[in-house]
Formats: C-alpha cells, sequence, structure tokens
C-alpha cells in the first residue's frame, strides 16, 4: 500500500509500506493491503509504519526506530485510506 504522511510544514513520508497502524481516538487501528475505504479522527500516540522505509534526512529525526517498526508520535490528526493509499493528515 502507498503512504503519505502529511503535517502542516512539511511532507514526512511518501512510499510503499507493508501496512500502518494509527492512534484512533477510540484505540489504535491497523491497516493493511486493499482495506476497506475508512476516514478516521486521530488522538495523541504513535502512527507505526510496518516494512523496510526510506525517510529523507530533514525529516528522519521527527521519527524513530523500534523492534524493525518506524514511529512517528502525534498530538492528533486524519487519516483516510481508498484505494489501497493512505494518507495521514498529522499534528
Amino acid at each position: 500500500m502507498y503512504l503519505e504522511i502529511v503535517t502542516p510544514e512539511a511532507v514526512l513520508f511518501s512510499g510503499e509500506v507493508t501496512s500502518v497502524a494509527v492512534p484512533g481516538v477510540n484505540g489504535e487501528f491497523q491497516m493493511l493491503d486493499n482495506h476497506a475505504p475508512i476516514v478516521s479522527l486521530l488522538g495523541k500516540g504513535n502512527v507505526k509504519v510496518y516494512g523496510d522505509i526510506n525517510l529523507e534526512e530533514e525529516v528522519a529525526e521527527k521519527f524513530s526506530k523500534e523492534n524493525g517498526v518506524t514511529l512517528l508520535s502525534i498530538n492528533s490528526g486524519t487519516i483516510e485510506m481508498k484505494d489501497n493509499k493512505v494518507i495521514v493528515l498529522a499534528d
């Protein structure tokens, strides 16, 4: 699936991933390839990106890695999944 993580300042990541887990307002949920379309609000927590990804040097410090998973801490946001493309608008 294709993932884009966008903040008001910049596009932090754009590329292919295996799956992504996000902190929904009612708890964490994960999306895999060909997930049904969804739009949801996000709460405070970590966006967990699964897969071998390459981060741009200028945004790499915003991410961390734990047990092979790339993490991005967010305060809130919105997620949309449609046609095997995930867009995370994060704050």
